[in-house]
This record gives structure tokens, sequence and C-alpha cells, in this order.
């Protein structure tokens, strides 16, 4: 009887150990799972949005781990000790060569390893800024001006959307027949030195589309607007506002027009057709033969007159909603206008300011 209680407590014994083993394995699994799941995280790109390139220097003589403090203080690695592991790991430590390079905050750690194993020493780069509101004209004057581009090249290269549309879907809803005004978005870039007139293009499209986000396609939908329309209504905002609490409520004045059939009677559609920004427009002005004269035809021109920023884009699908129908400048420092419901009062705006002068 003895005996028996003795085996029995030999084999109670067995289960537990089973148990505790299969406590430790499954321990020692997730804790494995959960440093694969940070060490890839860690491998990933800093920035997966607002991508931005930034340049950096080895010096001569730098050891890997100096290297990995150079790259996570320009904020291009997550982690400086993983970057020193898998330098071994991955045979490469030693083999970083000093120089100059462009990376920027978008590449794994992977790329970036190898970039600095390459060797791939950054060119010289040039910076310029496109203001808001410019037209594919001015954008070329001030690229060939600066020594970027042969102006005659970007206007050609520029003339049709067919010559970049097979590399930019969003081109795709742009009638084929139109330019690229208004596609360019206007920005400050930098670009390398030898950049062809193509590659600063692609550039300008490629921030364009980045920038025309879903939630500005969704709110498109919603006001039965397409792209063309999108754009074309925010070029006539940024160059009809100036004051950036105004953006809206012009839009929502063109909105009501639109609806209403009214004629948009845009001064910055003539002054697109004249070629020349006039501070005043004539009669004779505004009876120009043109589909861009919104003075003569209805709803909006063929295609945008301008390079409008974000902030136009945005207005042009987010009206405010006024009753407004009309507004004339205030022609003071404000940049301000005055806004009407009715031709009458208009016209009373239009005589009082006109009494300020």
């Amino acid at each position: 009887m003895t005996q028996i209680i003795g085996n029995n407590k030999k084999r109670s014994k067995k289960p537990v150990l089973l148990y505790f083993f299969t406590v430790i394995l499954f321990v020692i699994l997730i804790a494995v799972i959960s440093i694969k799941i940070f060490v890839d995280n860690q491998l990933q790109p800093v920035a997966i949005e607002n991508i931005k390139e930034i340049q950096i220097t080895i010096p001569k003589g730098a050891s890997t781990s100096g290297i990995a403090k150079i790259l996570k203080d320009s904020n291009l690695i997550k982690n400086e000790l993983i970057f020193r592991i898998f330098a071994k790991y991955d045979e490469m430590d030693g083999k970083f060569k000093a120089g100059k390079y462009t990376l920027n905050n978008g590449m794994t750690q992977e790329e970036i390893m190898k970039k600095l194993v390459s060797g791939g020493i950054a060119k010289d780069s040039i910076i310029f800024t496109i203001p808001e509101g410019f037209e594919l004209k001015q954008i070329a004057e001030r690229l060939g001006d600066m020594g970027i581009a042969d102006m005659k090249v970007f206007l050609e290269l520029t003339s049709k959307v067919s010559n970049f549309s097979s590399e930019f879907e969003f081109l795709k809803e742009v009638p084929e027949d139109l330019s690229l005004e208004g596609y360019l978005y206007p920005d400050t870039y930098e670009i390398y030195i030898d950049a062809s007139e193509k590659d600063i293009i692609r550039k300008m499209l490629s921030r364009f589309d980045k920038l025309y986000t879903d939630e500005i396609k969704s709110k498109a939908r919603e006001l039965n607007l397409n792209l063309n329309q999108v754009v074309t209504l925010a070029s006539i905002i940024e160059r009809e506002g100036r004051a950036e609490s105004e953006r809206e409520i012009i839009s929502g004045v063109f909105h009501n027009r639109l609806e209403t059939g009214m004629m948009l009677q845009s001064c910055a559609t003539v002054q697109y057709i004249l070629g020349e920004r006039k501070p005043v427009l004539s009669n004779a002005d505004t009876l120009i033969e043109s589909p861009y004269n919104t003075y003569i035809n209805q709803g909006l021109p063929p295609g945008p007159i301008a390079s409008p920023g974000i902030e136009s884009i945005k207005a042009a699908v987010t009206p405010a909603d006024v009753d407004y129908k009309y507004f004339v400048f205030n022609e003071d420092e404000t940049g301000t206008h005055t806004f009407s419901v009715t031709y009458e009062e208009h016209l009373k705006a239009i005589n009082r300011i006109r009494k300020k002068k």
C-alpha cells in the first residue's frame, strides 16, 4: 500500500513539471516575438509621410558607432544600437565610406547602410521658391533667370498634360488639351544642380499629388466637382484672395454664382488672358473673346489660371456658408474685400471705397 502511494506522488509531479516548462516556453516565445516586432519597427523608416531630404557628412575615420550617432541625430534612423548590430550582422561594419550624402527620412535602415557602403557622394544642390499664384510662364521665367532651366524647354514640356500623364495617375483626370497650368505646386524645392527640366517638373507634380489628399477628393465629390474644376476654382481664389481669412468667403461667393447661373466675373481670369496683372480692367478688356473670360462665359474657365496653394485648394471644396454674391477690393493695406448680397449693396460699397481715395 505504501509503495502504491509513492508511485502516485511521482506520477503527480510530471504534470506539474510539464506545465512549468510549457509556461517557460510560452514566456520565451512571447519575448522572442516582442523582440522581433521591436527590431523590425526600428529598421523601418523614421517617416512615412512628409518625407524630407537630409544632407549629412561622414568624416574620414568615423567608426560605425560614430556614424550611427550622426544618423540618429539627423533623424534618419530610430536606434543606434540596432544600426551597429545589423552593420556587423550584414558584414558592412568598417565598409562605410566618408563623404557627403543626401538621404531622406523615408529610407529604411538597410537602404541607408547600402548607400553609405556605395559611397554615394551628394551632388551640389540649389534651392528655389515658387510663390503661390504664379503662372507657368512666371515659373519658367524664375527658373530661367536662376539658370536652373531653359525657359523654352520648360514651357514646351509643360504645354501638354499628356507629357506626364503616364507617370502621374491624377493627370489622367485632366483634359489632354490643357497644359500643366495649376498643377506645378508652388513651394520651396531643393534640386541637384544638374537636374533636368523634366526632373523639376516631376518634383513639383509629385508635391501636388501628395497634397491633394483623399479628404479633399471626398469633399470635391460631395460638391460634384472633378479635379480640374477644383484646381481651376482654387486658382481663381488664389489670385482674387489677398487676406487668408477671406479665402473660404470668396469661395462661397463663386459657388453661389455657379449655383445660380451667374457669371463669375473674375478680374483674375481676364488678367490671365491679357498676360499682365492690370490693377483696373477696361470695358474692352472684359469683352475679350476667350473661353477664359468669365465676364462673357458662364461657369468656370477650361482650366486653372495659376498655381494655387493648399489653402486655396481647401477653400475651393469648403466654401463658407454665406449669401454673398459680390465683392470688391477695399484698396487698402489690409488686403480685404467688402462683400455684398445684392448688386445695389455692391454698388454702394464701390462708391464708398472710391470716396475714400
